[in-house]
């Protein structure tokens, strides 16, 4: 049998974590990207500890752990200044914890350990996919890269290319559409003002919400520790944000009357005319599909499953995603041959139900945040302090939080996923070359 070659659209997240995998398992991968040089531009993200295990297997969390900032929990405050969210990651393990960082930063890691395995891997930058047309033995993409028409053929296709994805096969999408509510954003020095280790979260109502997260740094600028700032606005208000001078005083009035102290450290960056932070929008996408794979074709990441970030699982997903999809790969390989009825009957066993209880969680806390029912608030007010009341709800949050949930009574174990064994693996000795495609 020929070693496998397999595509992959999209190098976010998803696309080079499973890259890895792959490669490490001995197959040629191919990564296809739209955009001529990969420049990663983000907000800063929190891995979760399922995202971690992740890493800790892919043999890159020692060096992200240098990169990244570490996060014991989240915390929530209220207007009038109570704690609303009360999160630890103790909580649901003794040795679990988070870790804030720069998008940039997720992507320097994973393509320093990519680089690993040059030999293996092909990169087709500037390509743009137009049609994915599968047949018995190979998968055919179909394209343009300046402005010439290509087409190539390989033994799979995953694709990765983010939550408005046009490829996915549209038979499988059950719901795809824009969350009213998004996010303006900005990178800042760390915040002083607050504990370095908290993700911070302060809420009035369901119509105010920010965040601050401790992000880590950039490679290129390693003592410089970073935090990220949300703010919660409708999509039809993200492009008027702190437009002027007025727009930016009212807007620290509004925290200011709530969080005073944290209004003082924002007014000092808006005062500072040499660095002034660059405020960009985010906006999401509900994206829930009947399967995500089958035959020679597969749906990772946010274009397999885009949601509301509410419970900042989207990273941390997309890893689960590769990971499961390596271990899927594994059990169908018999005889020399791949078992793809096999392959996807595994994916789906191990990754349906962790998928679904995030995005069914998501849809229904949502509102509790983001949104213009004036009662959602209030309710949120009201129940949560309660429930964070009893141990039993206090570690089931946590352990949510923390991405290894998959279903409302069972969870994914943390050693497992870290786990690897480099012999379970056989990589390829030959130096055969990839050909291009």
């Amino acid at each position: 049998m020929k070693t496998p070659h397999f595509a992959i659209i999209g190098a976010g997240t998803a696309g080079l974590a499973t890259a890895i995998l792959l490669a490490r398992q001995g197959h040629y991968v191919t990564i296809f990207e739209q955009v001529d040089e990969l420049a990663p531009v983000g907000a800063g993200l929190l891995l979760q500890p399922a995202g971690l295990a992740v890493f800790e297997h892919l043999g890159v969390l020692a060096h992200t752990l240098k990169l990244g900032a570490k996060v014991t929990g989240l915390e929530g405050k209220l207007a009038d200044q109570r704690l609303l969210v009360n999160s630890h990651y103790h909580q649901a393990g003794n040795h679990l914890y988070g870790l804030g960082i720069h998008r940039a930063t997720l992507c320097h890691v994973l393509m320093q350990k990519l680089a690993e395995y040059s030999s293996q891997i092909n990169w087709r930058m500037g390509h743009g996919i137009d049609q994915i047309q599968e047949s018995t033995h190979e998968v055919r993409l179909i394209g343009s890269y300046q402005q010439q028409k290509f087409d190539a053929c390989f033994d799979a296709v995953l694709i990765a290319n983010g939550a408005r994805s046009q490829l996915r096969p549209q038979a499988w999408v059950k719901v795809d559409q824009a969350y009213p509510w998004g996010a303006a954003w900005s990178i800042v020095p760390e915040c002083p003002v607050l504990d370095s280790e908290i993700l911070h979260q302060f809420y009035d109502r369901s119509k105010i919400m920010m965040g601050i997260l401790p992000t880590g740094a950039i490679p290129s600028a390693p003592q410089q520790r970073l935090s990220s700032i949300f703010w919660s606005l409708s999509t039809t208000q993200l492009q008027s944000f702190l437009k002027d001078e007025l727009a930016k005083r009212q807007w620290l009035k509004q925290v200011s009357d709530r969080w005073p102290d944290v209004a003082e450290w924002l007014k000092q960056l808006l005062a500072d005319q040499q660095n002034q932070p660059q405020w960009l929008s985010a906006q999401y996408r509900d994206v829930v599909m009947s399967q995500f794979g089958q035959g020679r074709i597969g749906v990772m990441g946010d274009a397999a499953h885009a949601m509301s970030p509410q419970l900042g699982q989207g990273a941390n997903m997309a890893l689960l995603d590769a990971w499961t999809f390596s271990q899927s790969l594994q059990r169908a390989r018999k005889n020399q041959q791949i078992d793809w009825a096999m392959l996807w009957q595994h994916y789906h066993q191990h990754r349906r139900s962790s998928i679904q209880f995030y995005q069914f969680l998501s849809r229904l806390l949502t509102p509790l945040y983001q949104s213009d029912h004036w009662w959602a608030g209030g309710l949120r007010d009201l129940v949560f302090p309660w429930m964070y009341q009893i141990p039993y709800f206090r570690k089931e949050m946590a352990i949510t939080i923390s991405g290894l949930k998959t279903g409302m009574f069972q969870q994914l174990d943390y050693q497992q996923i870290a786990h690897y064994q480099e012999e379970e693996d056989s990589l390829v000795s030959s130096n055969e070359s990839i050909t291009d495609y």
